[in-house]
């Protein structure tokens, strides 16, 4: 366990500004990757996303209806 620890460890102040910037873009692209999954997997947005399935196949250049509108 202390080898894996060891492995593991970080020196936090021997990080450049180039590292932090690299943990910071890193963290926050997961976090943004992490909301738009629970968004986009979430059952209350099926009909909503679900719309919009054919667009990229799709090559005609027509409007969408959502919820009955336009």
């Amino acid at each position: 366990m202390n080898s894996l620890r060891e492995y593991f460890h970080t020196d936090w102040g021997a990080m450049t500004a180039s590292d932090w910037i690299g943990t910071i873009i890193t963290v926050v692209v997961f976090l943004l990757m992490v909301g738009l999954y629970v968004y986009v997997l979430r059952p209350k947005n099926r009909e909503k996303l679900e719309i919009h399935r054919h667009i990229p196949v799709s090559s005609e250049n027509k409007r969408i209806e959502i919820g009955g509108k336009r």
